[in-house]
């Protein structure tokens, strides 16, 4: 059996969490494979919300097996109350939450060392959401990290204070005044309360599973337009948002990928700093805000808005090697007399393009639209793809024919029951 990619083709945000609830009975495994708590993926179900930062989505699913790969980054004290958060639900996580020996830690200080370097950039910050994401991956690359299978060593403790008085002097040269100390007992107290749950090699698990032929979901989290590599550089995450980082962050081969899902919203958005060729300023900026109630599930900074952006729709298209293309939020554009796409940009040398250029921060891409006529009407009630209105059907048409990718799932509301499908999304 394959192991089936769903990952976000734009700046995050895009509504994976849902869709992984919604896939996830059709799995005996969900799998998260980058990232750590700057992610937040909300799922929405019997007048429920909830917010998944480190667990992967298919949790509330009892029979699915959930694996935090080996390619997070962990905060302890983020996991423990997130997993608390969800005993009302009566959730058996010791059974069917899996945790990867290889997933590094995010330690006390590598919350600090994120503040301190935004803090030395001044103008230039990139928005980090300062939960030392991007210090641990510094520490992973440059071979210093600790991982969750030395909560378990003798010495654990010893280790961290290596690693402490490393950091501090990193602090005292970036003048950065603080004491990591004052976060340890709750630091301390988390990692005791994780070693109640399994710590397993990721990496045999996955590939166990799919000797066994049993349907498995990579869970990305962030947006494929914030790939370390692929992305706005230099305002993007700390690790592989795209299929790449499926097969690093999990142990699986490249052979063994199936379906890709991209999932991309109807429009974009944006949390933090950095380019955004179709950013609105004006009152349908502010529309989609309110009506999509454009606050990030993490942070609860307010999103940018824009119109969809074609060119970085079809590039990330292409990189991801995208089989099936998910469209969220459609409901949001239900009021627009008019709806926009960015169809190329205008560079700052005249030239039209339909390519993302090297540099959008340095860059002019003054997006060039097409213009489609609304629907103006509320898409509640509707189940099929049939019954969607022209309006929208000519809108995944031109998507469809641009990107040369069918879109199979169209979402028209938060709950999981707000889900149009074309048939059975293919698992193969």
């Amino acid at each position: 059996m394959s192991v089936n990619i769903l990952l976000g083709l734009q700046w995050g945000d895009e509504g994976k969490g849902k869709v992984v609830d919604f896939l996830a009975p059709q799995y005996n495994v969900v799998a998260r494979f980058q990232g750590g708590p700057n992610a937040g993926h909300t799922l929405e179900f019997d007048g429920i919300k909830h917010v998944l930062h480190q667990i992967p989505s298919g949790i509330f699913r009892a029979e699915t097996k959930n694996i935090i790969g080996n390619g997070l980054v962990l905060d302890p004290i983020v996991l423990k109350k997130e997993i608390e958060a969800l005993a009302k639900y009566n959730l058996d996580l010791k059974n069917n939450l899996f945790i990867s020996k290889k997933a590094h830690i995010i330690l006390p200080a590598h919350k600090l060392l994120d503040a301190a370097y935004e803090q030395a950039k001044g103008d230039k910050k990139i928005g980090s959401t300062l939960r030392g994401i991007g210090p641990t991956y510094q520490d992973k690359t440059g071979r210093n990290g600790l991982r969750i299978g030395d909560l378990v060593s003798d010495n654990f403790e010893e280790k961290y204070r290596e690693h402490l008085a490393r950091h501090v002097k990193l602090l005292e040269f970036l003048e950065y005044e603080c004491d990591p100390s004052e976060m340890e007992k709750e630091f301390f107290e988390a990692v005791e309360y994780l070693k109640q749950f399994t710590f397993v090699d990721s990496e045999y698990m996955i590939n166990a599973s799919i000797e066994a032929n049993e349907p498995i979901l990579a869970e990305g989290a962030q947006g494929s337009l914030l790939d370390i590599d692929f992305g706005s550089y230099p305002f993007v995450t700390s690790s592989h948002t795209m299929v790449a980082g499926a097969c690093t962050g999990l142990g699986v081969a490249p052979k063994h990928i199936g379906e890709v899902y991209g999932i991309f919203k109807a429009y974009c958005t944006r949390v933090g700093s950095g380019p955004f060729p179709t950013e609105l300023f004006d009152e349908d900026g502010k529309q989609l805000a309110k009506v999509g109630n454009e606050f990030g599930a993490t942070t609860g900074r307010p999103r940018r808005c824009g119109w969809l952006d074609l060119p970085a729709l079809k590039y990330t298209v292409m990189i991801n090697g995208v089989t099936q293309l998910l469209m969220m939020k459609a409901d949001v554009l239900n009021d627009f007399d008019e709806i926009k796409v960015c169809t190329h940009y205008k560079l700052k040398s005249g030239e039209l393009t339909d390519q993302l250029p090297y540099d959008l921060t340095e860059e002019v891409a003054e997006p060039v639209y097409k213009t489609f006529k609304g629907w103006n009407q509320s898409l509640e009630g509707i189940t099929t793809f049939d019954a969607l209105p022209a309006a929208v059907l000519e809108y995944v048409a031109y998507i469809e024919e641009e990107t040369g990718v069918p879109i199979t799932l169209v979402s028209t509301g938060p709950d999981r029951k707000q889900t149009i499908h074309k048939g059975e999304l293919a698992l193969n």
